[in-house]
């Protein structure tokens, strides 16, 4: 959008004289918006709302047109959705001025659209001539778009006139077509493909707005029709589908009057801020069963996932009429054909006739590649007779060999369960998914509904087989290569979440719908039992990799003994890469993923019986050994390192990996008894932000000011391994994250860290409370209650503090300023963030938390802290 001009007068009057006339428009567009909201809300009606909107901005910019005597060669057209005499209450107005050839009046247009802003018109605005636009259409499809829903408004209109005959003669109607399907195309992965998204975009999102005026273009452009009753009448569509698809667009277009009213600016996103508002004004109350926000999400859902279905439909039919068949169709067996590289049924009564066809249309989609879809009458007829798939249906043993052939074929999976949702198939097939359709998660980390997320998991489990996102999940790829049998995968990652909202344990309940899935269709009793198995288990790896430690022999054998076998291991991390990953683009992070590795090797070798004979004398020696030939690299002298191994004990080096007993080494073997802090930073090896060391003698409060200090440099801190030497010095190493950084970034971060956090801890100021950090905006909406635990660990010299939290900036602070109080010790700390949820572990010296008041005094104080 243009900035908008100074402030100026109509040309070639006097300030004092032509204020007054701009004022008065100024007067008549805040009076005329003021009654067409109070009309909106009295009797809602948005078709009217928006043309009345626009009839408005129409009178007035003729009327500043007139008042600014604009050049008479000059031509003022709307354009864009302007031009299709539909305007949104904050929607920009998008202006096409059309110059003649020759010299341009710079002054009296800039007057012109100054006295616009001045009034209070926010323009996006253009100014060409027929030969621009004609060489900017040709480049930009946007341009093309925009350009093709013109208006005229006043001025010039022989010039409009000539633009009109210039556009239709330059449009190629194929050409637009296919490029606005890939714009569509590029557009919803841009949202993932996701229709169920937690907090969509109304008019972007796959289901919204734009959707429907990309069908409505191309149509357009073709000649096919303007509205939804032409193309109905020429053909593309059913008079039914015309009228439901009306109505869904009239609830969407609602949806978006009220949002740009209830933020009073141009705002296309229901975030969770506004859904509970928004239900409000629709007359929806909470119910025991739903809140009033989740019934308002369901209604759009609906309407998005129509208009979904329409728009393809309407996509396949365009096509057709702007692609006629230049050959016969192709047979494919006695039910389905091929035209144009989609599959179409022989007969339009085949699915009413015959309904395990049905299921077969979705196999044959998989059996071929040279298949890009379904015709529109496949589409509409699998919509019509979905309810066809009832009880006897689904008890066919010939109907449940056709379903689990689908998670056998080597492609296509994805695509058809896709499909099937969006048409209703996978519901009426399998009703615990039908009930999970839609459904909303108000757990601060998950951005989609439940049927979206498991369809995210089931993407990323076939993306690891896929040789163009072997880069991206190296590991997962060489460990699916070589997993047999992978439909037990896909089906646990179908089940693992199925049966959330139904109350209790969702994967308990979830394994009893998978093992009765499973024999139902067939499956080994081995395989059954892998499915349910990972349904059950599903969270466990995740938590163990994020909430203990690793460098812990007894937690890997405890999770090897869990786990039992490298095949279950192997499916179990997959899964939880695959679940994890499909929660939300933001919640994954190389630290994640290397702690997850790291728990997949160390309980591989435990199954291996590698590691069953090695003790822990010899671990601790091989990594001393391969500590030692790293420090030859950066030639430190040889023996040097054990000025600093003197001081150190067994627990630092099992909590240590070999690459950080050497650059520890590197950095303190010469300065072990230096009394001044020593705050190194550096990349983290693994990709995962940055690494910090620090030492210097123990000081009260060291980190809770250390965590202090990461808190107001905007740092996350994602593992801190806290140690004590055997002289009283505290050897400390944090790993951090900066979201808001990309690797080039954090080697600019590395000297300043260095330098404010050694001034820190050398000056020692007194240690003040931690300030208020902000609430996020989904904490606001969708509280979560604290959770504090306090527990002795299993030899009873430390007790364990777990933490579930609302995450905000501070919280890590807040934590470890309330230990700092109560003089806790922090031996190591796992900090574990998912979305807005915090879940923290903490190992702390044991030795003032024996008394139960001690106990209940610092629960408290923690419960105080996380509430505020």
């Amino acid at each position: 959008m243009a900035a908008p001009p100074p402030p100026v007068t109509a040309a070639g009057a006097a300030p004092d004289a032509a204020e007054p006339r701009l004022a008065q428009w100024r007067v008549r567009l805040r009076d005329g918006r003021s009654a067409l909201r109070e009309a909106f809300f009295a009797s809602p009606d948005t078709p009217a709302l928006l043309r009345g909107h626009a009839r408005l901005v129409d009178t007035v910019i003729r009327g500043v047109h007139a008042e600014c005597r604009m050049p008479a060669d000059v031509a003022v057209v709307a354009v864009g959705g302007y031009g299709r005499g539909h305007l949104f209450p904050h929607s920009d107005v998008d202006v096409l001025v059309l110059l003649p050839p020759g010299e341009a009046p710079a002054a009296a247009i800039e007057r012109f659209f100054a006295a616009l802003w001045d009034i209070g018109i926010e323009l996006s605005h253009a100014v060409r001539t027929l030969d621009e636009c004609d060489a900017e259409m040709a480049a930009d499809v946007t341009v093309r778009t925009s350009l093709l829903e013109n208006r005229f408004l006043c001025g010039a209109r022989a010039l409009f006139r000539e633009f009109r005959r210039r556009f239709d003669a330059a449009l190629d109607v194929r050409a637009f077509y296919a490029a606005k399907a890939l714009e569509q195309q590029q557009r919803h992965l841009k949202y993932q493909d996701a229709i169920y998204n937690l907090e969509p975009n109304v008019k972007e999102s796959p289901g919204g707005l734009r959707d429907l005026a990309s069908v409505l273009w191309i149509a357009r452009a073709a000649g096919l029709g303007r509205s939804w009753r032409e193309l109905a009448r020429n053909g593309l569509m059913t008079v039914g589908e015309a009228r439901a698809v009306s109505r869904q667009e009239r609830l969407i277009g609602g949806l978006r009057v009220r949002l740009h009213y209830l933020q009073g600016r141009r705002e296309d996103r229901l975030v969770f801020d506004v859904q509970g508002a928004l239900a409000g004004q629709l007359g929806l109350a909470d119910t025991r069963a739903r809140r009033a926000s989740e019934q308002l999400m369901q209604r759009y859902y609906r309407a998005a996932k129509l208009v979904s279905q329409v728009n393809a439909v309407l996509l396949h039919n365009l096509h057709a009429r702007l692609h006629p068949a230049a050959t016969e169709p192709v047979p494919l067996d006695a039910d389905f054909q091929q035209v144009d590289e989609l599959l179409d049924v022989r007969d339009p009564g085949l699915f009413a006739r015959r309904p395990p066809a049905m299921l077969d249309a979705f196999l044959a989609l998989q059996r071929h590649r040279e298949l890009k879809g379904m015709t529109a009458r496949t589409l509409r007829a699998l919509w019509q007779e979905r309810h066809r798939i009832d009880g006897a249906f689904r008890r066919d043993p010939a109907n449940r060999a056709r379903f689990i052939a689908m998670f056998r074929a080597e492609r296509g999976l994805l695509h058809e369960l896709r499909r099937m949702n969006l048409y209703g198939i996978l519901g009426a097939y399998l009703p615990v998914f039908g009930r999970i359709v839609g459904q909303m998660q108000h757990d601060l980390f998950h951005v989609y509904t439940v049927d979206e997320h498991i369809l995210m998991v089931i993407r990323n489990l076939r993306r690891f087989t896929e040789a163009q996102h072997a880069h991206e999940y190296p590991l997962c790829s060489r460990l699916i290569a070589d997993f047999d049998r992978r439909e037990a995968l896909y089906v646990a990652g179908l089940f693992h979440d199925i049966a959330k909202g139904r109350g209790g344990d969702h994967s308990a309940l979830g394994a009893r719908d998978a093992r009765r899935f499973c024999r139902e269709h067939g499956m080994s009793a081995e395989d059954t039992e892998l499915a349910a198995w990972l349904v059950a288990d599903h969270l466990v790896m995740s938590s163990t990799a994020q909430k203990q430690d690793l460098s812990n022999p007894d937690v890997i054998a405890a999770f090897a003994a869990r786990v039992g076998t490298e095949r279950r291991l192997t499916a179990l991390y997959l899964l939880t890469v695959a679940d994890i990953r499909g929660t939300s683009p933001k919640v994954w992070n190389n630290w994640k993923g290397k702690l997850l590795e790291d728990l997949y090797h160390a309980t591989r070798a435990v199954l291996a019986g590698t590691a069953a004979t090695a003790t822990i004398t010899d671990s601790i020696d091989a990594r001393r050994a391969e500590a030692h030939r790293l420090l030859r690299l950066y030639a430190v002298p040889d023996g040097a390192e054990g000025a600093l191994w003197r001081h150190l004990d067994t627990p630092y080096f099992q909590r240590h990996s070999a690459e950080e007993i050497a650059w520890h080494a590197r950095h303190l073997y010469w300065r072990v008894d230096r009394t001044e802090p020593v705050v190194k930073a550096r990349l983290a090896r693994d990709g995962a932000g940055m690494q910090v060391l620090v030492y210097l003698p123990d000081q009260k409060e060291l980190f809770a000011r250390i965590c202090g200090y990461f808190g107001r440099a905007g740092l996350s801190i994602l593992e801190a391994k806290i140690h004590t030497t055997r002289g009283g010095w505290a050897l400390d190493t944090f790993a951090l994250n900066d979201p808001a950084q990309s690797g080039a970034s954090y080697r600019d971060t590395l000297q300043l860290v260095e330098f404010e956090l050694t001034r820190l801890l050398t000056e020692q100021p007194p240690l003040s409370p931690p300030g208020e950090g902000r609430l996020p905006r989904q904490l606001k909406h969708f509280p979560l209650t604290p959770d504090v635990q306090i527990f002795p660990d299993d030899k009873g010299t430390h007790y364990i503090l777990e933490i579930v939290a609302g995450d905000r900036p501070g919280l890590l602070a807040r934590i470890a300023w309330t230990l700092a109080r109560a003089n806790i010790n922090v031996v190591s700390a796992k900090i574990n963030t998912l979305g807005e949820r915090a879940e923290d572990v903490f190992l702390v010296d044991g030795a003032r938390l024996h008394d139960e008041q001690a106990l209940l005094r610092l629960e408290t104080s923690l419960y105080d802290q996380l509430k505020t």
